[in-house]
């Protein structure tokens, strides 16, 4: 456990911190967005808009003269709203994905359609399927857009300080530090920490706290923080507690209405494929590691190979082009030769279209990577040509990666290689950067969708890349896909890379 600072410790047990005074507006805004109410009006907008739907499939074609239709139609819509809760809401989730939410819309609305053919057809019905489909067709659309509007709203809303839910965090360690710069990072979470709870803050020599969220008291000091703080969440990092005092304290956030989330133990462990049983009353989870040996990667590499060849085939005119444009814009090869290192620390030459001038000589430009970032981008001198400048924002220049690919050295979707030099260097500086190296490198990555491309956290990036690698899966590497695909359709680099980037006009990453 650490200490979230000297500050912190001067501040321990010192219930110094006001309650925020919002405005009523704000307060009732607030109110809206707490997860049960929130819950409420989303069952709300679904029910609306699946009777929205169904009233125009069964008005958008021809009616039979029976009654079957009308039934199928009116019970369609409840009939999805079931589905809907009877499978895992993504919406639950502190920052859910819109592609999450599409998928998980088009699998109900799909189920409920299919159900409807089949009753309809046991009933006798003449030709039900058309108005499935329509049923099908118009709910997929209405309820997606709905929730991908409600999500956005809620989104837009919670990026509001005022609005985000105020969280207390149990435990001033190093769990606890990174829950806070994670959350202070990134406002789309929607949580604001007010304060750590943490009788023994032990300070950590040369650690830099993640912002100034003190520390008030200990876990006896509870529910004064809430009362003070106007927490709505406690979450439950590492701490020196023992576990009966803080099962106790979760049945008192349950007795005050206060949410409660933790990180559990062996967090570095665990996956989306993690079984939960019960022995008795006992919890039991039950891991299932990721095998890069196993017969699904085999799959995923089958696929790569197969996608590859077929990309290369149908840009070949397209890169033809872009061949002569490199070729024209300046001296100099058209490909570029860069030494990386893959899976198992195997050293390939990754190839990319040429985007800068030749340097004028061989002398060290005198540029420095600075501490904790990742290399790319520009660095030391800009000689990036006009060409390639806009090849780098429209991503046109990874396109010779599918080379790579098809040799085997690379794959679609995996960890950015790095330079020798940089990988050993990070393999001693960053934990757990190795760990990485089990799968092949990627075209693109869960870290570079994320915003973590360029000159940023090499820390951050292993954490991104190590979680892709305990939760990879086949639809994984379809959703990187599909973010890949909207970053480079809006032919502009990320936001977060941007803000990190030495450089304002900083390209693309390596």
């Amino acid at each position: 456990m650490t200490p979230p600072s000297a500050s912190h410790a001067e501040q321990s047990g010192a219930l110094s911190v006001p309650r925020a005074r919002s405005d009523l507006t704000a307060a009732a805004i607030a109110r809206l967005l707490d997860a049960r109410v929130w819950w409420q009006i989303r069952l709300l907008v679904d029910l609306v808009v699946l009777c929205l739907a169904s009233i125009a499939a069964l008005y958008a074609g021809p009616i039979p003269d029976s009654g079957l239709a009308q039934w199928i139609a009116g019970v369609f819509p409840l009939l999805t709203l079931i589905l809907l809760r009877l499978r895992r809401d993504p919406d639950v989730r502190m920052h859910a994905s819109p592609l999450d939410t599409a998928a998980y819309v088009l699998g109900a609305v799909s189920l409920s359609a299919m159900m409807m053919i089949a009753a309809g057809s046991i009933l006798g019905g003449s030709h039900p399927v058309g108005l499935a489909v329509r049923l099908w067709l118009f709910a997929a659309v209405y309820l997606t857009l709905a929730r991908l509007v409600l999500g956005s709203v809620r989104l837009q809303a919670v990026r509001n300080e005022a609005l985000a839910t105020p969280a207390l965090i149990v435990g001033a360690g190093i769990v606890g530090e990174r829950l806070v710069t994670r959350f202070n990072a990134d406002r789309n979470y929607g949580i604001r920490p007010v304060g750590f709870l943490d009788s023994d803050p032990m300070p950590r020599a040369g650690y830099t706290p993640a912002s100034a969220v003190p520390v008030l008291g200990g876990l006896d000091n509870l529910a004064e923080a809430i009362r003070h703080t106007g927490a709505r969440r406690v979450i439950l990092a590492f701490s020196s507690e023992p576990d009966h005092v803080l099962v106790e304290k979760v049945r008192e956030c349950e007795r005050l209405g206060i949410e409660v989330s933790l990180v559990p133990r062996l967090f570095e462990t665990i996956n989306d494929r993690a079984v939960l049983d019960h022995i008795g009353g006992l919890p039991l989870i039950s891991l299932r590691p990721t095998n890069p040996r196993g017969w699904q990667f085999a799959i995923k590499h089958a696929i790569d190979r197969s996608f590859a060849l077929l990309a290369l085939a149908v840009l070949a005119p397209l890169m033809a082009a872009i061949a002569i444009g490199v070729r024209l814009s300046s001296p100099g090869p058209i490909l570029f030769r860069q030494r990386r290192v893959g899976r198992d620390g195997r050293v390939f030459d990754v190839l990319k279209f040429r985007t800068m001038r030749e340097p004028a000589s061989d002398r060290d430009d005198g540029f420095e990577l600075p501490d904790g970032c990742a290399p790319g981008g520009v660095e030391g001198e800009d000689r990036r040509t006009q060409f390639g400048g806009w090849l780098r924002r429209a991503s046109l220049d990874e396109i010779p990666q599918f080379i790579n690919v098809l040799r085997g050295d690379m794959s679609i979707v995996g960890p950015r290689p790095e330079r020798p030099e940089f990988a050993e260097r990070f393999g001693e500086e960053v934990d757990r950067y190795d760990d990485r190296l089990r799968v092949k490198s990627g075209i693109t990555g869960w870290a570079q969708v994320n915003g973590l491309r360029g000159q940023t956290s090499i820390a951050d990036r292993v954490e991104w890349d190590n979680y892709y690698i305990r939760n990879w899966s086949l639809g994984l590497d379809l959703k990187i896909m599909m973010l890949t695909v909207g970053e480079v359709v809006r032919l502009r680099d990320s936001q977060k890379a941007r803000k990190h980037a030495a450089d304002p006009a900083h390209p693309r990453s390596s």
